[in-house]
């Protein structure tokens, strides 16, 4: 009798433990494809720039991808981006890479390779034509932070397609130099009568992707904020973002 009990109570225990190991959702995916996080900065430095690495870390536990996060600008040479899907330039300013490193991403991007710029990766390499093309569009200014409405244009991007089409934030937003809408698909605009400072109404992009030279790419100007990768809807549209740079969704 004593036996059976005892038997009983680690069966019981057994089943308890199995469910508690992922309380928050999955936890330990089998990573499908790397990613390279990669927040150089030569100019103006982001104090969100840690807690986004820990974000798409988070993300790419839970979604299956694995992250390398590097400031070191050696990572760039052909052999070593050859093991990543994709690479986000994570709040990087300036002059980031040289000619060599350069040359090597430009053939990541023509074999396919995937881009995601977060925030001022719109703030880097400006005089390199091939990344301002990739990007977008280049950073030209911005007001101080404050809330403001984002408009979802494409909500059946796999980025955009758990955000409600109007959907308020509080950031820092940029201005750009120039209106990327005709060489990129817009998936998002920013309402400029819901906040002071913006410079490009009627038409002000905030979110778009294309495919360029071979290879996709993504960009948000959002994540100045450090609160930016708290956000549980921030977060997972630039989780899914990835999946789509990288060619997995």
């Amino acid at each position: 009798m004593k036996a059976r009990r005892l038997l009983a109570v680690l069966l019981l225990c057994v089943a308890c433990s199995g469910g508690s190991q992922t309380p928050n959702g999955p936890s330990n995916v089998s990573p499908t494809f790397a990613t390279l996080v990669f927040s150089r900065t030569q100019g103006f430095r982001h104090d969100s720039i840690p807690a986004g690495i820990e974000a798409i870390r988070q993300q790419g536990n839970a979604r299956g991808f694995s992250v390398d996060a590097t400031e070191d600008a050696g990572a760039f040479s052909d052999d070593a981006l050859a093991r990543y899907k994709a690479v986000v330039f994570l709040s990087t300013t300036g002059d980031v890479l040289n000619a060599a490193q350069q040359a090597a991403f430009e053939r990541f991007i023509r074999r396919g390779g995937g881009f995601v710029g977060v925030h001022s990766a719109a703030d880097t390499e400006y005089d390199w034509p091939f990344y301002g093309a990739l990007v977008g569009a280049h950073f030209s200014g911005h007001p101080d932070i404050q809330n403001a409405t984002i408009l979802i244009e494409e909500p059946g991007h796999p980025s955009t397609a758990s955000l409600p089409r109007t959907w308020m934030r509080r950031d820092e937003w940029y201005n750009f130099q120039r209106n990327p809408r005709g060489n990129v698909t817009v998936l998002a605009t920013i309402d400029e009568r819901t906040y002071s400072g913006g410079t490009m109404a009627p038409d002000h992009p905030i979110m778009w992707s294309h495919t360029y030279e071979s290879g996709r790419a993504w960009y948000t100007a959002g994540g100045h904020t450090t609160e930016s990768f708290s956000e549980p809807l921030f977060v997972e549209h630039l989780g899914r973002a990835i999946l789509w740079a990288a060619g997995a969704i």
